[in-house]
């Protein structure tokens, strides 16, 4: 017995172990019971088949038996026509019926030695041999034509002989009938326990598909809908050896590395909010930084603004701006959020120590307090530096101090532009007194040295009566010079007293035009087109200043009807204004009262451009062209403003 269990073990384990080998079996069970059921029915069929017709056929026999017992009866009483005829054919009849193949097969094949014989078989032996021995040659005589004369104890006796064969027919007939019947309720016994096994079977399978597949599989549906509504803590516990619990287990693996994943995702995400928060603080402070360093001058107001965005948004302590040269032993603080108590590194005696490097640095002073010391400085050179205190325990972040560099930079750059913007005024200042001088000297100081000549002359005619038609001449000199000295200081002073008044060029031009029109009585027609070419403050005053001076050229030596005033930007980027009229063109002359054209060529050169002078183009056309080219600051290479505003936008976007 041991050894048998050893051996059905593993098939056991193997069937618990999967649920598809037990359904298959409980499938297989009903097919098997179906087949046997449908096996007995057909091999019962088939034994009893013919059952009936030997039934009846043995049945025939009692009739057949007690019809040649009439006739042997009747023979000797009556002549009987055709009696023996008559006995012949019964006798035949009666043992063809009696060895018929259908009472044959009803006869229990014997065993296999030839030794077991059924009831039935010994009954049918019997009444055979009844038949054969007893009553058969009795109505023999009688077929043979021979009529026998019984007495009345003979026929007594005929009789009762026919009696016990009938009788042993009867059990024939019985016999036959129970065979056939037991064979039926053999059919009946098996099929009913195939049936009740059948029912069972189904039963089984039921409660083996609802319990252990229907069931969990439920379970895992529901478990996987709260899964996917987002409860990944939902496990299930049906984790048996089978198939349905592989697949729970599986779940459970999958529902943890979903957990795990999820966790993961959620950490990630925090994280790259927290990067997200910081870059957007970090751009915020960065674009109001630059925007407050680029739209007003770096000043006291700008710093501290500046100081108090960088406290709040990186959590700092409080910060000095420090301006000095570099390498200085001081410096002034233009901006200061020091709170009294605080650790000032400026109440040093000497700013050595935060000027003496132009690379960010963190410094201790002298109160253990920690320092970060970053240099303001442009590509040019460094202006100061930017100082902050770090707060107790506070550890800087790569990042951040990567953001204070570069608001360091940018604050550098401001600081640089703003002085580079203040030089320029400077230069452009002593420029403009440099041309006012220039054009004093060529026009009204010649004018008046002119003058002192003529008067020196008049002087020296006036001691000799008889010059004095020369001496009224050179008078008459000296007034046309007065004259057009006058004039020349009426328009220097128009010229210097010319401002923009907030206006933008093509305004002060259209003033210009209407100005010029009215005053030499011609009609003047302006064109201005600049899109895209961008002019500076003292650019636009010197092409305003040089259409001026064209005008007044056209109004005072052109004797001209129209003017044409066109300004444009070319494909390259510089700007061109063309001056033209339609008067008698370009004559030299030997006036030295007139230097307006000296006087543009000069405002060329301050532009870095040039001015031509050409006759108006065009067949039969008459008249002069005046044309300046320039290239303005904002498209040269190299232009400062210009890269600061395109790092604004960068920074914007």
């Amino acid at each position: 017995m041991t050894r048998k269990r050893f051996i059905n073990l593993p098939a056991w384990k193997t069937l618990q172990r999967s649920l598809l080998l037990r359904m298959g079996g409980a499938v297989a069970a009903i097919a098997l019971l179906a087949v046997l059921g449908m096996s007995v029915s057909g091999l019962v069929a088939e034994s009893t088949q013919g059952s009936g017709e030997a039934i009846n056929r043995a049945g025939s026999l009692r009739m057949q038996s007690w019809r040649m017992a009439s006739l042997y009866l009747a023979m000797p009483l009556s002549s009987v026509q055709d009696g023996p005829q008559r006995m012949a054919e019964a006798i035949r009849s009666f043992d063809a019926t009696l060895e018929s193949e259908a009472i044959r097969a009803m006869l229990p094949r014997a065993g296999h030695n030839g030794l077991t014989t059924s009831v039935l078989t010994m009954t049918y032996q019997h009444m055979l041999q009844t038949w054969q021995q007893r009553i058969r040659p009795r109505f023999l005589v009688v077929a043979d034509g021979r009529a026998p004369q019984l007495s009345d104890v003979e026929r007594v006796a005929l009789l009762a002989d026919m009696s016990l064969f009938v009788d042993q027919i009867n059990d024939l007939v019985k016999q036959m009938e129970e065979t056939t019947e037991a064979k039926i309720r053999v059919m009946r016994l098996v099929l009913g326990v195939a049936l009740v096994l059948t029912v069972l079977v189904v039963l089984l399978t039921i409660w083996l598909i609802h319990a252990h597949l229907l069931q969990p599989l439920k379970r895992l549906l529901a478990l996987s809908s709260s899964v996917g509504q987002g409860d990944l803590s939902a496990r299930t516990t049906y984790t048996g050896e089978d198939e349905l619990g592989q697949l729970g287990r599986a779940f459970n693996l999958m529902a943890e590395d979903l957990s795990k994943l999820y966790q993961d995702l959620e950490a990630r995400v925090r994280q790259k909010t927290a990067e997200l928060t910081r870059s957007n603080q970090s751009l915020e402070l960065l674009y109001h930084s630059i925007a407050r360093l680029h739209g007003a001058p770096p000043g006291k107001t700008v710093y501290l603004a500046l100081l108090r965005d960088i406290e709040q948004v990186l959590e700092l302590g409080h910060g000095i701006i420090c301006l000095g040269e570099h390498g200085g032993s001081s410096g002034v603080a233009v901006a200061n959020t020091m709170q009294p108590g605080d650790a000032n590194p400026c109440a040093q005696t000497a700013c050595l120590w935060c000027h003496g490097s132009d690379q960010t640095r963190f410094s201790i002073a002298s109160d253990f307090h920690r320092h970060l010391t970053l240099p303001l400085a442009d590509a040019e050179k460094q202006y100061g530096v930017l100082i902050l205190e770090i707060p107790e325990g506070r550890q800087l972040e790569a990042w951040q101090v990567q953001l204070l560099e570069a608001l360091s930079r940018h604050i550098g750059v401001a600081i640089g532009a703003e002085r580079r913007i203040e030089q320029n005024r400077r230069v452009g200042l002593l420029e403009e007194r440099a041309v006012i001088a220039r054009e004093l000297h060529d026009s009204l100081a010649q004018s008046l040295a002119f003058m002192r000549i003529q008067v020196s002359r008049l002087q020296m005619l006036l001691k000799t009566p008889e010059k004095r038609p020369e001496a009224e001449q050179v008078l008459l000199e000296l007034r046309a010079g007065m004259s057009s000295a006058y004039r020349q200081l009426r328009e220097l002073l128009s010229t210097f007293r010319l401002k923009m008044d907030g206006q933008d060029l093509g305004a002060a031009l259209a003033q210009t035009v209407s100005e010029f029109a009215e005053r030499g009585e011609l009609n003047i027609e302006l064109t201005h087109h600049l899109e895209g070419c961008q002019l500076g403050p003292n650019e636009e005053i010197h092409v305003l200043h040089v259409v001026r001076e064209a005008l007044s050229n056209v109004i005072n030596h052109a004797r001209a009807s129209n003017a044409w005033v066109n300004l444009s930007c070319l494909a390259d980027g510089r700007v061109e204004a063309v001056i033209d009229d339609d008067g008698q063109g370009i004559v030299k002359s030997a006036d030295v009262h007139h230097y307006g054209m000296t006087i543009m060529e000069e405002r060329a050169r301050t532009l870095a451009g040039e001015v031509r002078y050409e006759a108006r183009p065009g067949e039969g056309h008459c008249g002069t062209r005046v044309v300046l080219t320039f290239r303005p600051a904002s498209r040269r290479p190299g232009n400062i403003a210009g890269n600061g505003v395109q790092t604004l936008r960068r920074l914007e976007a």
